[in-house]
C-alpha cells in the first residue's frame, strides 16, 4: 500500500476515534505536512466544489450598506438570501460558519463531508441568484474549517483551507500564506473603507476545558487560558494585522468569526483567551486614527455589544444565525445577561446591516430576522 495511503488511513483511525464534540487530538508536529502528498493528488483528481459565479466589488466603490451573517447550513432552507437582496447591499460579508461540514464526517482524511456541503450549498438556486447579483467577501470558522471548535491542532487543516480557498475562488495573497485571513481598501481618500476579515481558526491554540476538581463556567464549557504561549491569530498574522490597522483608512470593518467582547459565556469567544483578548483591544485603541466596527458570528444569536477602550467604546455586532435558529429572543436574553451588551440577544434567524452616512459620520447597524423585520438597531457616530 502507497506511503500516503497508510498516512491518510492512520490519521483518518486516529481521529475517527474522538467524538466531534471534543477537542481535536493532539498530533505530531509536521503531521499535515506528511498529508500534503495524499491532498494534493486528491485535489488534482476529484471533483472539488466551486461557489456560484460571483462579481468582484471594484476598489473605488464608495461603501454606504454592507450586509453580513454566519450560520448557514447547507441542508437547511435557504430563505434568507432573497431578503438579504431585497436591502440592496453593495456587499455582503459571509463571516463563518458558512457550512456545516462536520457533523457528518467519519474521520477521513479527504474530508468528504466538507466538500460535499459546500457541493450541496451550491446547487441552491437561492443562493445561486444572490452570488450572482451580490459580491462577497469570505472567512471561516469552525464549522467550514472542518472540526467542531478546532484549531491548529486539526490534522487536515491544510487540506480544509485548500477546500475553502477553491471553492471561494480566493484571491493569489490569500493562497499563498497560512490561513484566510485577508484585507481589502475600498473607496478613495475621505470615504475609505478597509475590510478586514481574520483567521480564528488555523493558528490557534487548543481551549482550555476545566480541571479536575474545577468549576467549569455557568455557561458553556471553555476556561479562560492564561498561557502566554496560547494564541489565536499566530505570530504571522498578529504582525500582518498591525500593519494593516496602521493603513490610512476612514473606516475599518475588522471580521472576528468569534466574539471579541463578550465575556459573559463559556463558548468560544476571545475571552477563554484572554491575553490575545487583551493584545486584540489594545491593538484596535492603537490603530491609524479611523472609524471602527468588529463585526463577529458563531453564536446561534445576535446582539449589539460596547466596550470602553482607552479613550473610545468599541462596537462589535454578532449576526448569527441565517438559518439555524435554537431559541427565542426573550429566551436567549434572560439565559445570558450581558453587561457589554447593549440590546436583547436575538434568538431567531438574522443577518446584519451596516449603513454609512458620510457626511454625518455616523454608523447604523440593524439585526434584522426571516420576515425582513427589525430585530435591533443602534446608531454610531465616529
Amino acid at each position: 500500500m502507497r506511503l500516503s495511503r497508510l498516512i491518510a488511513l492512520g490519521s483518518a483511525a486516529v481521529l475517527a476515534s474522538a467524538p466531534l464534540s471534543a477537542d481535536p487530538p493532539e498530533v505530531s508536529v509536521g503531521a499535515d505536512e506528511l498529508l500534503a502528498p495524499y491532498h494534493a493528488k486528491l485535489a488534482a483528481t476529484v471533483d472539488m466544489p466551486l461557489a456560484p459565479p460571483n462579481p468582484e466589488l471594484a476598489a473605488d466603490t464608495v461603501l454606504t450598506r454592507i450586509a453580513f451573517g454566519s450560520c448557514n447550513e447547507q441542508n437547511n432552507r435557504q430563505h434568507m438570501w432573497s431578503l438579504i437582496a431585497a436591502r440592496d447591499p453593495q456587499a455582503f460579508l459571509f463571516i463563518g460558519d458558512n457550512i456545516y461540514g462536520d457533523p457528518t464526517w467519519d474521520g477521513g482524511a479527504d474530508l468528504a463531508s466538507l466538500r460535499a456541503a459546500y457541493a450541496k450549498q451550491s446547487t441552491h438556486p437561492e443562493f445561486i441568484d444572490f452570488a450572482a447579483k451580490i459580491p462577497m467577501l469570505t472567512t471561516w470558522d469552525d464549522h467550514d474549517f472542518g472540526f467542531n471548535d478546532g484549531g491548529a491542532a486539526f490534522t487536515h487543516r491544510r487540506f480544509a483551507e485548500t477546500i475553502f480557498e477553491t471553492y471561494w475562488r480566493s484571491p493569489a495573497d490569500v493562497r499563498e500564506r497560512d490561513g484566510v485571513y485577508m484585507s481589502r481598501m475600498y473607496g478613495e481618500a475621505g470615504t475609505r473603507v478597509q475590510v478586514i476579515l481574520l483567521d480564528t481558526r488555523f493558528f490557534r491554540s487548543n481551549l482550555r476545558r476545566p480541571g479536575e476538581g474545577e468549576e467549569g463556567p455557568a455557561m458553556g464549557r471553555f476556561m479562560p487560558n492564561q498561557d502566554p504561549a496560547a494564541t489565536v491569530l499566530g505570530d504571522a498574522q498578529w504582525e500582518w494585522l498591525e500593519a494593516e490597522l496602521a493603513k490610512p483608512a476612514d473606516l475599518r470593518i475588522v471580521v472576528s468569526s468569534i466574539q471579541l467582547i463578550s465575556t459573559a459565556h463559556g463558548w468560544e469567544a476571545w475571552y477563554e483567551m484572554p491575553l490575545e483578548r487583551q493584545k486584540m483591544l489594545d491593538l484596535l485603541e492603537s490603530r491609524a486614527e479611523s472609524g471602527l466596527v468588529v463585526l463577529s458570528g458563531d453564536r446561534h444569536a445576535g446582539g449589539i455589544y460596547q466596550l470602553a477602550q482607552g479613550d473610545e467604546t468599541i462596537t462589535e455586532v454578532t449576526s448569527s444565525s441565517l438559518n439555524v435558529s435554537y431559541s427565542t429572543t426573550a429566551q436567549s436574553t434572560a439565559r445570558e445577561p450581558d453587561a457589554d451588551r447593549i440590546t436583547d440577544l436575538i434568538g431567531e434567524e438574522n443577518f446584519g446591516l451596516v449603513d454609512i452616512d458620510w457626511a454625518a459620520r455616523e454608523l447604523t447597524f440593524t439585526l434584522l430576522g426571516n420576515k425582513g423585520q427589525t430585530h435591533a438597531q443602534r446608531k454610531v457616530a465616529w
